[in-house]
């Protein structure tokens, strides 16, 4: 039975004109590239359509699932109680359009840095948010299927209580060797 979706992500349509801003950008700057604008803005644009239309996100009860790609499908499902930390960044180009990059790093990642970024979520804030708020409520749910300490059934403190006895004879046999020498 699949897991029920707590949260569906959607993306902001201006993540195109931010990929495409940034394209432009690094074209010039490497200079190499210039020339091959006409051929690859063009192509690009459809490329960044069909790739903003394969990208999804959901929070579902205990994971998050995230989809990507055209050539190369790629979906990873991140546990909630594995994920650390859940970062928003905004550089200059992304504030002009309203756009946030959320990242998330995981507990035993090998690899330093984010292991997913989606860039473009609309209301990424509240997105994030409802990553963290169920992650609380997985944890909270792990944890009170653990018995505290002190709801020992009685045969575990017997136990306890015939090892404490015989620790103290232990004692008494010691000091009295020691008193002997």
């Amino acid at each position: 039975m699949p897991e029920k979706i707590v949260k569906e992500a959607t993306f902001n349509p201006a993540v195109k004109t931010y990929w495409l801003i940034s394209l432009l950008l690094f074209s010039t700057i490497t200079v190499i590239g210039i020339p091959l604008l006409l051929i690859s803005i063009p192509v690009f644009y459809f490329i960044s359509g069909r790739s903003l239309a394969a990208m999804s996100a959901s929070v579902t009860e205990r994971k998050l699932v995230v989809k990507r790609g055209i050539f190369n499908k790629e979906e990873k499902s991140i546990p909630l109680e594995k994920i650390t930390d859940v970062a928003m960044h905004q550089g200059p180009l992304m504030r002009m359009f309203n756009l946030y990059r959320l990242s998330f790093e995981t507990a035993g990642q090998s690899a330093p840095g984010a292991l997913v970024s989606l860039v473009g979520i609309d209301d990424a804030a509240n997105f994030r948010e409802v990553i963290l708020a169920q992650k609380d409520t997985v944890l909270m749910g792990a944890q009170s299927h653990k018995k505290p300490m002190n709801e020992c059934n009685t045969e575990g403190s017997s136990e306890i209580a015939l090892l404490i006895e015989s620790v103290k004879r232990i004692e008494i046999l010691l000091e009295t060797l020691i008193s002997k020498k």
